[in-house]
């Protein structure tokens, strides 16, 4: 495999685990973790000629990241569904 199909991959799993904790509760963070996770791995996926198994592979990835890391390590702010009154 040619390194221009690894690198597309690898710089989703990248970017995907450096946002994996929006949120302020564990839960929050698996929840957003998660969707950003399959988000990018599908699209990895996809240059690797599977979308599903990237999009499952990267939405449990992205949750396990977010629901393991806490508020202090990783803070981007609140999720979008939380009301900011």
């Amino acid at each position: 495999m040619t390194l221009g199909k690894w690198l597309a991959p690898a710089a989703l799993a990248a970017a995907m685990l450096a946002v994996a904790g929006c949120g302020e509760t564990r839960t929050d963070r698996a929840i957003s973790g998660g969707a950003i996770g399959a988000g990018a791995g599908a699209v990895g996926g996809a240059l690797m000629g599977s979308p599903g198994t990237g999009a499952l592979l990267g939405g449990a990835a992205g949750a396990a990241a977010g629901g393991l890391t806490d508020k202090e390590d990783i803070d981007l702010g609140d999720p979008i569904w939380k009301d900011n009154d």
